[in-house]
Protein backbone atom coordinates (compact mmCIF):
# COMPACT_ATOMS: atom_id res chain seq x y z
CA UNK A 1 0.00 0.00 0.00
CA UNK A 2 1.43 3.40 -1.19
CA UNK A 3 1.25 6.27 1.90
CA UNK A 4 -0.99 8.61 -0.82
CA UNK A 5 -3.56 5.67 -0.24
CA UNK A 6 -3.85 6.71 3.34
CA UNK A 7 -4.03 4.31 6.24
CA UNK A 8 -5.01 0.33 5.62
CA UNK A 9 -8.21 -0.42 6.67
CA UNK A 10 -6.99 -3.63 9.22
CA UNK A 11 -3.90 -2.59 11.12
CA UNK A 12 -0.79 -5.42 11.85
CA UNK A 13 -0.24 -3.82 15.48
CA UNK A 14 2.56 -6.06 15.79
CA UNK A 15 4.27 -4.52 13.02
CA UNK A 16 4.73 -0.59 14.78
CA UNK A 17 7.94 -0.71 16.40
CA UNK A 18 6.29 1.43 18.95
CA UNK A 19 2.74 0.02 19.52
CA UNK A 20 1.74 2.40 21.84
CA UNK A 21 2.38 5.66 19.88
CA UNK A 22 -0.33 4.22 17.08
CA UNK A 23 -3.01 3.79 19.95
CA UNK A 24 -1.87 7.20 21.39
CA UNK A 25 -2.74 9.03 17.94
CA UNK A 26 -5.54 7.38 17.20
CA UNK A 27 -7.21 8.36 20.37
CA UNK A 28 -5.88 12.05 19.56
CA UNK A 29 -7.09 12.16 16.41
CA UNK A 30 -10.51 11.07 17.59
CA UNK A 31 -10.75 13.50 20.74
CA UNK A 32 -9.75 16.42 17.81
CA UNK A 33 -12.63 15.40 15.99
CA UNK A 34 -15.02 15.55 18.57
CA UNK A 35 -13.91 18.16 20.97
CA UNK A 36 -13.32 15.69 23.58
CA UNK A 37 -10.73 15.97 26.54
CA UNK A 38 -8.09 13.58 26.18
CA UNK A 39 -7.36 13.00 29.57
CA UNK A 40 -11.19 12.06 29.83
CA UNK A 41 -10.90 9.34 27.17
CA UNK A 42 -9.86 5.49 26.82
CA UNK A 43 -10.25 3.26 24.33
CA UNK A 44 -13.18 0.22 23.70
CA UNK A 45 -12.39 -3.41 21.84
CA UNK A 46 -14.59 -5.69 20.40
CA UNK A 47 -13.62 -9.30 18.67
CA UNK A 48 -15.30 -9.17 15.32
CA UNK A 49 -16.64 -11.86 13.40
CA UNK A 50 -13.57 -11.56 10.67
CA UNK A 51 -10.83 -14.32 11.34
CA UNK A 52 -8.09 -13.04 9.64
CA UNK A 53 -7.12 -9.55 7.94
CA UNK A 54 -8.10 -10.33 4.55
CA UNK A 55 -11.62 -11.13 5.68
CA UNK A 56 -12.44 -7.53 6.33
CA UNK A 57 -14.49 -5.67 4.09
CA UNK A 58 -14.71 -2.08 5.10
CA UNK A 59 -13.37 0.63 7.00
CA UNK A 60 -13.99 1.25 10.56
CA UNK A 61 -15.99 4.42 11.11
CA UNK A 62 -14.86 4.97 14.10
CA UNK A 63 -11.63 3.76 15.26
CA UNK A 64 -10.06 0.80 13.66
CA UNK A 65 -9.21 -2.49 13.03
CA UNK A 66 -6.27 -4.83 14.50
CA UNK A 67 -5.09 -8.24 13.46
CA UNK A 68 -1.96 -10.09 15.24
CA UNK A 69 -2.94 -10.48 18.68
CA UNK A 70 -2.55 -14.06 20.42
CA UNK A 71 -4.56 -14.78 23.41
CA UNK A 72 -2.33 -16.89 26.08
CA UNK A 73 -3.92 -19.78 28.05
CA UNK A 74 -7.07 -19.86 26.26
CA UNK A 75 -7.93 -23.38 26.00
CA UNK A 76 -6.63 -26.55 28.24
CA UNK A 77 -3.11 -28.05 26.18
CA UNK A 78 -3.30 -25.05 24.00
CA UNK A 79 -1.12 -22.69 25.02
CA UNK A 80 -1.40 -19.82 22.26
CA UNK A 81 -4.99 -19.24 20.25
CA UNK A 82 -5.04 -16.41 17.47
CA UNK A 83 -7.67 -14.02 18.24
CA UNK A 84 -10.01 -12.90 15.76
CA UNK A 85 -9.59 -9.16 14.01
CA UNK A 86 -10.19 -6.67 16.88
CA UNK A 87 -12.29 -3.28 16.73
CA UNK A 88 -10.62 -0.60 18.74
CA UNK A 89 -12.79 2.08 19.18
CA UNK A 90 -11.46 5.24 21.41
CA UNK A 91 -14.78 6.54 23.60
CA UNK A 92 -15.04 9.04 26.24
CA UNK A 93 -14.21 7.28 29.78
CA UNK A 94 -17.46 8.30 31.43
CA UNK A 95 -19.56 6.50 28.09
CA UNK A 96 -18.02 3.11 28.42
CA UNK A 97 -20.43 0.79 30.81
CA UNK A 98 -18.99 -2.86 30.86
CA UNK A 99 -20.96 -6.11 31.45
CA UNK A 100 -19.50 -9.63 30.91
CA UNK A 101 -15.79 -8.19 29.97
CA UNK A 102 -12.49 -8.96 31.24
CA UNK A 103 -9.65 -6.46 30.96
CA UNK A 104 -6.97 -7.91 29.46
CA UNK A 105 -3.78 -6.64 29.24
CA UNK A 106 -1.79 -6.71 25.95
CA UNK A 107 1.97 -7.02 25.63
CA UNK A 108 4.29 -7.24 22.94
CA UNK A 109 6.16 -10.75 23.93
CA UNK A 110 5.46 -13.51 25.81
CA UNK A 111 7.62 -12.33 28.36
CA UNK A 112 4.95 -9.61 29.46
CA UNK A 113 7.35 -6.92 28.11
CA UNK A 114 10.11 -6.21 25.46
CA UNK A 115 13.31 -5.41 24.94
CA UNK A 116 13.46 -2.07 26.41
CA UNK A 117 11.48 -3.34 29.42
CA UNK A 118 8.33 -1.84 28.30
CA UNK A 119 5.51 -4.07 29.86
CA UNK A 120 1.88 -3.14 28.99
CA UNK A 121 0.78 -2.16 25.61
CA UNK A 122 -2.81 -1.39 26.72
CA UNK A 123 -5.93 -3.35 27.84
CA UNK A 124 -8.27 -4.82 25.64
CA UNK A 125 -11.52 -5.96 26.72
CA UNK A 126 -12.78 -9.16 25.88
CA UNK A 127 -16.69 -10.43 26.55
CA UNK A 128 -16.51 -13.69 28.81
CA UNK A 129 -19.42 -15.36 30.47
CA UNK A 130 -17.08 -16.74 33.23
CA UNK A 131 -16.30 -14.75 36.03
CA UNK A 132 -12.74 -12.56 35.78
CA UNK A 133 -11.02 -14.64 38.66
CA UNK A 134 -11.07 -17.43 36.40
CA UNK A 135 -8.94 -15.60 33.48
CA UNK A 136 -7.01 -13.99 36.48
CA UNK A 137 -6.34 -17.29 37.74
CA UNK A 138 -5.44 -18.78 34.45
CA UNK A 139 -2.62 -15.67 33.87
CA UNK A 140 -4.67 -14.97 30.17
CA UNK A 141 -3.21 -11.76 28.38
CA UNK A 142 -2.94 -11.46 24.94
CA UNK A 143 0.96 -10.48 23.33
CA UNK A 144 1.31 -9.18 19.55
CA UNK A 145 2.12 -11.95 17.49
CA UNK A 146 5.09 -11.20 15.54
CA UNK A 147 4.69 -13.71 12.91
Amino acid sequence: MAVNEGEPSVMWLSGLHIPESYLTALVQATCRKNSWPLDKSTLYTSVTQYQAAEDVTERAHAGCFMYGLCLIRQKPKQLIQELPVLKIIPIEAHRLKLQNTFRTPVYVTSQRRNAMGVELVFEAYLATSEHTSHWVLQGACLILNTD
